[in-house]
């Protein structure tokens, strides 16, 4: 079975591009599971949103950490207190499960800060080019072809 790399085209997007994610998800044995949901945001020319519905989660909950250019988000509940184990739910449509799920940032995306409000938790990205990367504008003189006639 031949395999597709699309690391080329994940350089190029933020978190990670939809269909550039189902194409790699259908490669791979261990997809990631959809909980939870989330939306990815352009808030400016470099500056993204990653918002998560995460009902349930406190912020000791949530475990965020950036590393290379990889973005992984975990939530662990708690163990059950006796109290809540006696709880009877008659339908329970709120998933209170533990999740981790990684987004796979372009180079030079930084994660600039989170917080959480109204069940959501709001990741702040950042695309930061260095100074060496970026492009610069070279100027086109005749001073070349004088240096050249000077040498003959």
């Amino acid at each position: 079975m031949r395999t597709i790399d699309l690391s080329p085209l994940y350089r190029s997007f933020i978190g990670s591009d939809r269909l550039a994610s189902l194409i790699d998800a259908a490669n791979r044995a261990d997809s990631q599971s959809t909980y939870p949901p989330y939306n990815i945001e352009l808030l400016g020319d470099d500056k993204y949103q990653i918002s998560m519905a995460v009902a349930g989660f406190s912020q000791d909950d949530i475990t965020i950490e950036a590393q290379d250019n990889t973005l992984s988000v975990q939530g662990k509940k708690p163990e059950l207190q006796e109290q809540e184990k006696e709880r009877k739910f008659l339908h329970k449509g709120i998933s209170e499960r533990n999740f981790e799920r990684k987004f796979q940032l372009g180079d030079h995306v930084k994660v600039t800060g989170a917080a959480m409000a109204d069940g959501l938790l709001h990741i702040n990205l950042e695309r930061v080019i260095p100074e060496a990367k970026k492009p610069r504008k070279i100027e086109i003189g005749s001073r070349l072809l004088e240096n050249q006639e000077d040498q003959k």
